[in-house]
């Protein structure tokens, strides 16, 4: 945890420096309990900036090839990292990200699943973890283009209301999914022109 706060540290006077950071709806995250915090995908710096201003430890999910190259396989080990195998999440990691949300914490997902998705088609990941889970999932929306001394935003919603999935018995995970996805969408449109 002290690696984990030193690097955020670092991590938001760079951020504060090159990026302007500013966050909107903090006191939207639950201080205690499982949080899902589903995020849109812009660029690999997304995770940092999810994460970097908020009280509570965020974990992610990082490809395990960036978990064999020294010095950083080791450093993102630290921050709270779990290695995921290219081509499909394995059974361990699902397991591992399932069990990280019981156990009360927080898990930063992005279920868009890659940067180069225009049309903002989610995977059923974030859905199947948020209901085998039980955590609170919490949307979030990147604002910006990461351009030196350029504004960044990061705007965390309200929490996704997923009562009317979990009472029909066996939830549909593409309908949990866009329900999530319309959440995100919703969030960068709402603030979009607010925050330019």
């Amino acid at each position: 945890m002290m690696f984990y706060r030193f690097a955020r540290g670092l991590c938001n006077l760079f951020y504060a420096l090159f990026f302007r950071l500013r966050v909107i709806g903090r006191e939207n995250i639950p201080e205690v309990g499982g949080v899902l915090l589903c995020s849109n995908h812009i660029s690999n710096f997304d995770p940092p900036t999810v994460g970097i201003r908020l009280k509570r430890q965020v974990h992610f999910m990082a490809k395990a090839e960036l978990f064999q190259i020294p010095v950083l396989g080791p450093i993102i080990n630290k921050l709270g990292a779990f290695p995921v195998k290219r081509g499909g999440v394995s059974k361990e990691s699902i397991k591992g990200a399932i069990s990280l949300l019981r156990d009360g914490h927080v898990l930063g997902i992005f279920p868009e699943g890659t940067r180069n998705n225009p049309g903002g088609i989610g995977k059923k990941g974030a859905a199947m973890f948020a209901l085998k889970s039980g955590a609170a999932v919490i949307p979030a929306a990147i604002i910006g283009d990461y351009r030196l001394f350029r504004r960044m935003t990061v705007v965390y919603g309200k929490p996704v209301d997923l009562t009317s999935f979990t009472e029909s018995g066996s939830p549909d995970l593409e309908q949990v999914t866009e329900h999530i996805m319309q959440a995100i969408q919703a969030l960068a449109d709402e603030y979009r022109n607010k925050v330019a």
